[in-house]
């Protein structure tokens, strides 16, 4: 039996272990199983050997940055990205990528127009620097805001945001069950030439991307990016 993973916590309500599920059964995938190990302390599942029976796992909140010292290898993206989201076992050895900023890129492309030149990132963590990676990457200019910055959310003025019409919700905030959380951006200053992403997929409609619809902006959630990023997984996984 080949086994894959989901490393973080809260597991609870985590994408990957259904998607998963539902693609061996879907494919006819037989022989292969996704487990979810969830704990607070990283260390603790190297210290105790307990992902030793995985044949490769993904990598999701808190873990996607502090996971690289415990790896023998990354790859390029990873060393541009410094956050990782997949991990392949080859020869006892555990090699680390990133698939969130494919799977970002793959989604909000075809949301692009000519106007949208800048973006706003909001949240400074692992979730985020794949963000600006593939904002990059596309040739985009980005501004993170963060409440631990100096650039911080009482710096979002009218003309901060009337020049930043991409605005990407990296925060936890608004994730089920705190539905009613977001991101404190000034919202009046929206209009309909902007683009709201919010890497949150549960609830399907946060209330950021609510607040967004009320000012007639572009909406999209995380959940097309987190199913490509998982089928990148699988495609490195699987070769």
């Amino acid at each position: 039996m080949t086994t894959f993973g989901l490393i973080g916590y809260p597991l609870e309500h985590s994408f990957s272990k259904k998607y998963f599920e539902q693609k061996f059964k879907d494919e006819n995938i037989s022989g292969v199983k996704y487990t979810n190990i969830e704990t607070e302390k990283l260390e603790t599942l190297f210290e105790n050997n307990l992902l030793s029976e995985l044949s490769g796992f993904n990598v999701t909140i808190p873990f996607k940055e502090s996971i690289i010292q415990f790896l023998d290898e990354i790859d390029a993206s990873v060393k541009e990205i410094n956050a990782v989201n997949c991990v392949k076992r080859v020869n006892g050895k555990l090699i680390g990528y990133n698939t969130d900023h494919i799977g970002f890129i793959e989604s909000i492309k075809p949301l692009l127009n000519k106007s949208h030149k800048k973006a706003l990132v909001l949240g400074s963590g692992g979730a985020s620097k794949a963000i600006i990676y593939a904002l990059r990457s596309l040739n985009l200019d980005c501004q993170v805001v963060s409440r631990k910055s100096d650039f911080n959310y009482k710096s979002l003025d009218k003309k901060t945001i009337d020049s930043h019409q991409i605005i990407i919700n990296c925060t936890p905030l608004g994730t089920f069950p705190d539905i009613n959380t977001f991101p404190p951006i000034p919202f009046e200053y929206l209009s309909e030439n902007h683009l709201l992403y919010d890497l949150v997929y549960n609830p399907e409609v946060t209330e950021f991307l609510k607040k967004g619809k009320h000012y007639n902006c572009k909406t999209k959630n995380g959940l097309e990016m987190l199913q490509i990023q998982a089928e990148k997984s699988y495609v490195i996984w699987s070769n």
